[in-house]
């Protein structure tokens, strides 16, 4: 493949393009701007994950201008759609010429962008997505580990399936249940990977003793869940987990107390992440869990302003009048490596050095300590992935109204405080 970064050599060979002054930090050094891109899904049925962008956005291009640092982002909507995530980073390779790509939010946005990235040899640092659902799914053959190969130019930092696993088994241990789980896992990147025989939950729930009732792969945005909700209460289910946009869960919640079917415990990914989708299933969303990743009570501060986790989601509270939100400490920790990975860029207008820079990583962040070191990953994801830490949470009802989100499981990151302890659902 003849990429962009070819045609540019081809072209600095020839006189065409003029060679920098040779100086270390040639794009610091003369003020000409950094150019990050910027890639999340801003509408569609996964734009809850994007709310918090522009206030990420401002403040961070607000703090770097207060710094002297001269950073411009050019900021592009996936729009939920795959192929409008890949389109958008061809757009900021090729036609904005931006220097690090910064991608958030589902392997739906995520994974397009990074394999775009990878084929333009581009930098990019993602986030927001469970690690083996980007690696693997991005792989020729996913279904072959010998096939599987690392990345030069993408890196990802977030959780993996064995610790959400872990959190929400951790959460259910604390309930006494048949031990009888009914999964919701749609046909997309991360229903495939939770739902995988061999990666995904299966397996480890099957050797933990508990009972998968899957009845298989179904589309998002379905409005009739009622063969889910007629095989859970022949599985006499009294678990429902699975990865689930915010507007399927809604159907398929409303739907299950319409036909009389109530689990003890709901633990649900994606959809469960997010205030304004438990505060619109009402009263109904009391006591239904979710992982959490990030919340104003973590012990982390940014590394850019020094704020901690308190000061920045009561920032976002002050600035949009809206309730915190997960996303907001992994925006921010993305503008957080990217600062730190162009001052330590020998010439951050130059891809391999930023990658170098990249790989070098060693900051401890909004979200917590960030390195790519291996540390906790299989020899095959080792480069490319830095892992961060995963708690488990429950909404609870407000007597003023609203709901509040409540950690109560903590066993893989003790140093997050817990704030109560697991009940069922009534």
């Amino acid at each position: 493949m003849f990429t962009r970064r070819d045609f540019l050599k081809t072209t600095a060979a020839t006189g065409a393009v003029v060679a920098t002054s040779g100086l270390a930090m040639p794009a610091l050094a003369q003020k000409a701007s950094i150019k990050l891109g910027y890639v999340s899904p801003q509408t569609g049925p996964l734009a809850a994950f994007g709310e918090a962008d522009k206030f990420v956005i401002d403040s961070f291009l607000a703090t770097t201008k207060g710094m002297g640092l001269n950073y411009e982002v050019v900021v592009k909507d996936s729009q939920s759609n795959p192929n409008r995530a890949a389109e958008v980073a061809k757009e900021l390779i090729v036609n904005d010429e931006v220097h690090l790509v910064l991608v958030a939010s589902t392997p739906e946005t995520t994974n397009p962008v990074a394999t775009t990235c990878e084929a333009e040899e581009t930098p990019c640092i993602s986030t927001v997505a469970p690690w083996q659902p980007w690696f693997i799914g991005q792989q020729g053959n996913p279904g072959d580990p010998a096939s599987w190969k690392p990345f030069n130019y993408a890196y990802h930092f977030f959780w993996g399936l064995e610790d959400i696993i872990a959190v929400y088994t951790g959460m259910w241990a604390q309930i006494e249940t048949n031990k009888q789980v009914g999964g919701l896992f749609p046909n997309d990147g991360d229903g495939n990977a939770w739902g995988d025989g061999k990666v995904g939950f299966p397996p480890v729930l099957k050797e933990k003793g508990y009972v998968l009732t899957d009845p298989g792969r179904y589309q998002n945005l379905t409005d009739d869940f009622s063969a889910q909700i007629n095989a859970f209460k022949s599985g006499k289910c009294e678990i429902i987990t699975g990865v689930v946009v915010p507007p399927d869960f809604t159907t398929f919640w409303n739907q299950a107390k319409q036909q009389g079917f109530t689990p003890k415990v709901a633990s649900i990914g994606k959809a469960l992440l997010f205030p304004q989708a438990v505060e619109a299933l009402g009263k109904s969303g009391h006591n239904l869990s979710s992982e959490v990743w990030w919340t104003p009570s973590h012990p982390f501060k940014s590394s850019l302003t020094g704020q901690s986790s308190a000061d920045v989601g009561a920032a976002f509270t002050k600035a949009t009048n809206r309730p915190w939100t997960q996303p907001i400490g992994f925006a921010h920790a993305l503008f957080e490596l990217a600062v730190d990975v162009m001052k330590r860029a020998k010439d951050p207008t130059d891809a391999d050095s930023v990658v170098e820079a990249i790989a070098a990583t060693k900051l401890d962040t909004l979200v917590g300590p960030i390195a790519w070191d291996g540390k906790g990953l299989p020899p095959f994801a080792a480069k490319n992935i830095a892992k961060t830490p995963l708690v488990g949470g429950q909404w609870r009802l407000k007597d003023s109204g609203g709901y509040d989100l409540i950690i109560v499981e903590n066993a893989l990151a003790p140093n997050i405080p817990l704030g109560g302890k697991m009940e069922a659902i009534a």
